[in-house]
């Protein structure tokens, strides 16, 4: 029944507190979801945010790469608006992610899924599930990562509605990676090449891809002024 599976979920996240972090939420999202791994991230119009929690390395990974390469599950079921499912990332149904797959796969990715996290039309980002063995999710887990999904974003709507404008609020930034310095570079190349910031990101994930950097690194350099990109 949908009200047992939602109590059972969130008996799960709140483990009798009245308000759960996210850090929770990616401890213990593999074991609501059948998943080895959860990531969410949080993203504003076509530019990602950042992680707001993951729940081991190679969730990690996966949130640097696709918010560096500016593709993968989340970034795909955020702007669609859909829930993105790759159950063979070596043997694709579709051949996309053509930057993130290669690395994805080395670090024992097999099967990815994108969630969206939405509360009516406002959307705020995805929630990710990796498998480290290909195949699709069942039915349960499918319904399970649905709810938890739905629950992600009130979670994230309700924390950020009590924090003044512009400012990420404390419950959402505690263990997050917003990769601060990315959004700084960001209006710094906006500024000085006379473009969008969506473009400057696009720019600064172009200049990280060819020259084999770290975003986070290359952004870090045109804050301090020691790199000028154009």
């Amino acid at each position: 029944m949908p009200g047992d599976r939602l109590r059972r979920v969130l008996a799960e996240l709140s483990d009798g507190e009245s308000m759960w972090p996210a850090a929770r939420l990616c401890a213990v999202g593999p074991r609501i979801t059948g998943a080895n791994g959860v990531g969410v991230m949080l993203m504003s119009g076509d530019i990602p945010s950042g992680s707001l929690c993951s729940s081991d390395e190679v969730s990690q990974l996966i949130e640097d790469l696709q918010y560096t390469l500016g593709e993968g599950p989340c970034v795909e079921a955020y702007q669609n608006d859909k829930i993105v499912s790759e159950p063979d990332l070596a043997d694709p149904q579709t051949h996309r992610w053509f930057a993130f797959t290669p690395p994805a796969l080395k670090a024992g990715v097999r099967a990815v899924f994108g969630f969206p996290l939405r509360v009516g039309t406002v959307r705020l980002g995805a929630l990710n599930l990796y498998r480290d063995r290909p195949g699709e999710l069942t039915a349960e887990q499918h319904a399970d990562a649905l709810v938890l999904a739905d629950m992600t974003a009130r979670w994230v709507l309700d924390a950020q509605a009590g924090a003044p404008s512009g400012v990420v609020a404390e419950a959402l930034e505690a263990g997050a990676d917003f990769h601060f310095a990315v959004h700084n570079a960001a209006g710094i190349v906006s500024v000085q090449e006379g473009i969008t910031i969506t473009e400057a990101l696009i720019r600064l994930r172009a200049f990280a891809y060819s020259n084999d950097r770290p975003l986070a690194d290359v952004a870090q350099d045109v804050v301090a002024h020691r790199l000028r990109l154009g």
